[in-house]
């Protein structure tokens, strides 16, 4: 790890107060949390389903094919043992300091809240809110994983339980892109880690960042590299708890 680099992370942390953070499956790998997208993630979807993830978790798979949708989904997003790293808690300690706007994630897993955050713009919604297709009915995880043993119907009207995760081929939702691009316009200093910006609408917003420094946590390259005034190629989680030693 390039100490001087954290060291200038570290500054500027501590001289910024419109902190927004931008991160990706990478800050939930650390918590041991697989990202799907990877070469392994892709290799077993296809050797087990046949199908790409992509293609698993799209409106019309979901639609078509929802039992091994229900079945990929519970066996592959669902991490309830995943606890929290260096970095959710750093950054929850960032906002309780009045330091940190809001964070901003790809991820659907809920980890952000458990460390503490409060101003949580979640992309791509949450594995841990369920609605029911029909009667709109809401059903948290622990109510609604019994049910996923193939499809989940509601017990109130027989409709399938959709998880509140925002699938290929679906819109973001529009209240959580205005927050999130909000919380990127009033920032000084935007945090993106654990990410390869490769992810579209997503990715695009970084755009809208109209502040003074723009750090990439990445253990690899990303598009936005040559944009930005300081990129540490490293693991996010232990990034952050060496940042947060002092």
């Amino acid at each position: 790890m390039e100490m001087e680099k954290i060291e200038q992370l570290r500054r500027l942390i501590a001289e910024s107060k419109k902190i927004v953070f931008f991160g990706g499956a990478g800050v939930s790998t650390e918590s041991n949390i697989p990202d799907f997208r990877s070469e392994n993630g892709l290799y077993q979807a296809r050797q087990q389903y046949g199908y790409s993830p992509e293609e698993m978790l799209s409106h019309h798979f979901y639609l078509e094919n929802t039992e091994t949708f229900f079945d990929y989904y519970k066996n592959n997003l669902i991490y309830q043992e995943a606890k929290p790293n260096p970095a959710h808690y750093a950054l929850a300690k960032l906002e309780a300091e009045g330091k940190l706007l809001a964070v901003i994630t790809q991820n659907i897993d809920g980890l952000h809240q458990l460390a503490g955050s409060k101003k949580v713009y979640e992309l791509h919604g949450s594995v841990l809110r369920n609605y029911c297709t029909g009667c709109g009915r809401f059903y948290d995880l622990e109510a609604v994983l019994p049910l996923i043993q193939k499809v989940p119907y509601c017990p109130n009207c027989d409709q399938v339980i959709k998880p509140d995760v925002v699938l290929y081929e679906e819109p973001l939702q529009e209240e959580v892109v205005a927050g999130a691009i909000a919380a990127i316009m009033q920032a000084d200093l935007l945090i993106i880690g654990g990410t390869s910006l490769a992810v579209y609408p997503a990715a695009g917003f970084i755009q809208y960042f109209r502040g003074q420094h723009l750090v990439l946590i990445n253990k690899s390259a990303t598009q936005y590299d040559q944009k930005a005034e300081l990129v540490i190629r490293d693991a996010i989680g232990e990034v952050f708890a060496e940042v947060m030693k002092k």
